[in-house]
């Protein structure tokens, strides 16, 4: 039986401007692999091996199915609902209780701004350091990075995504460059295949041990994972979204999971973990052990840019959140507010921008990407449940339907990874609980105001 979508949703004031659809099938999929590709496999490969030891390729394969889990039930729900606003829009559909909305949108905003911050951390570091040796501090070096994204931002959607088509470009090529290295390797006899057997675990050898270690590398691996759910954001300002988003996301998933897992063989094989564990420029040291004379100023140029491009594109997330939480009237109606020359929601740049200025002095590259990890796993084990709760809610159109059983799974596997059992580091969970704490309070005041206004 069809039924009707109850849940109504305030319109923007009529004279604001929409968002300009300019994102067609191919730039979706470069966007996917760009925004996933990036941070996480650049700047935490060598966190994760300290966590796991050599056998570093399986928590980036764990990873790998749990994201496939998830993005099957994203791309059911985009394709049900293609608007901006992502995990907030189906967890108010599906559970129809504001402050979980709020909750949930809050923690996607954050984890969006703690990647951003890990990004901007990441780009002040041993990469840059190969390339100059300003003497600016790091902290200021990274929030002039912010700004930079920002201005780009409040240029158009256009700007930004071709930008980032570039950007995906170079940072692919990174990849490929450390994978031809690896081949090298292999067929000259060089490496150790050894190490990829070779499981290590600060808590000693026991088998609690080493599973709270695989569990607790994957769970921070999985921040090079994290990205896929972004794009959903961008529904309002992609061609046709209903037909574009499912085979984006898949081909998006399955091309970054692919090249992790061969990273991190080439990065086992080549470089013990103990090396890998102590730099924040992991993928720089494979280059160097690899045995090709590959200029290394060149590599951590390309690695330069693929930090780059995953801040920007979590600096455009969080602002189209924002964008799509107002026309929901989660936020107030001013966070909506497009700049009518460039079509940009320019209140919610600013207002994001400003929070990941406050956040690059909060944690190193590996809290704040486990802090990403973290508050994203728990979103998704909510969206997994909500595609299934959503099944009653029927649409007119025709979509993507997910077997049941994967986003059962994906809850599953969200909610181990995001429990103590992860044995991740106590700051984790702090940064979290304080941001969750800050959520709650801006709720508070929200709700303070629209009762003012008789909006309540």
């Amino acid at each position: 039986m069809t039924t009707s979508n109850t849940t109504t949703t305030a319109p923007p004031p009529a004279e604001e401007p929409s968002l300009h659809r300019a994102i067609g099938p191919k730039l979706l999929i470069l966007f996917v692999i760009g925004d996933i590709l990036g941070t996480g496999i650049y700047a935490t490969t060598g966190k994760v091996a300290g966590k796991v030891g050599g056998a570093l390729w399986l928590p980036f394969a764990i990873g790998f199915v749990v994201a496939i889990l998830t993005a099957a039930s994203y791309v059911e729900l985009v394709g049900k609902y293609p608007k901006a606003a992502g995990a907030a829009l189906y967890t108010q559909k599906a559970f129809k209780t504001p402050f979980l909305t709020f909750i949930i949108a809050f923690m996607v905003m954050c984890s969006g701004l703690a990647s951003a911050s890990a990004a901007a951390r990441a780009f002040s570091g041993d990469y840059l350091s190969e390339l100059t040796s300003n003497a600016l501090p790091p902290t200021l070096i990274a929030i002039l990075f912010i700004l930079a994204l920002a201005a780009l931002n409040l240029r158009g959607v256009s700007e930004s995504v071709k930008t980032n088509v570039v950007l995906t470009l170079v940072e692919l090529t990174g990849l490929v460059i450390i994978l031809a290295i690896g081949a090298y390797a292999v067929l000259s006899g060089d490496g150790d295949p050894g190490r990829l057997t070779d499981f290590e675990s600060p808590g000693g050898g026991t088998g609690y041990a080493l599973l709270t270690g695989v569990l607790g590398a994957t769970a921070l691996g999985f921040f090079a994972f994290v990205g896929f759910e972004d794009s959903v954001n961008m529904a309002e300002e992609t061609k046709d979204p209903v037909r574009t988003f499912p085979r984006a996301i898949f081909i998006g998933v399955a091309v970054t999971g692919t090249i992790y897992v061969l990273v991190a063989l080439v990065s086992s094989l080549l470089v013990d973990y103990k090396v890998l564990e102590g730099s924040s420029g992991p993928l720089l040291e494979v280059v160097k052990a690899g045995g090709i004379d590959f200029p290394h100023k060149l590599f951590a140029l390309i690695a330069l840019f693929a930090v780059t491009n995953s801040a920007l594109i979590n600096i455009m997330m969080a602002s189209r959140l924002c964008y799509g939480m107002a026309n929901e009237r989660i936020l107030p109606r001013a966070m909506g507010r497009v700049l009518a020359r460039r079509r940009t929601p320019v209140v919610g740049i600013v207002f994001v921008s400003l929070l990941a200025i406050g956040l690059v002095s909060t944690g190193e590259i590996e809290g704040l990407g486990d802090t990403t990890a973290f508050l994203l796993l728990c979103v998704f084990a909510v969206v997994n449940v909500s595609v299934l709760v959503l099944r009653r809610d029927r649409v007119d159109h025709e979509h993507f339907r997910t077997p049941t059983v994967l986003p059962v799974i994906g809850a599953i596997t969200a909610l181990i990874l995001a429990s103590p059992l992860a044995d991740r580091p106590a700051e984790v969970y702090i940064r979290a609980g304080v941001l969750v704490a800050i959520g709650i309070g801006l709720w508070v005041v929200n709700r303070v105001v629209l009762r003012a206004r008789g909006e309540d």
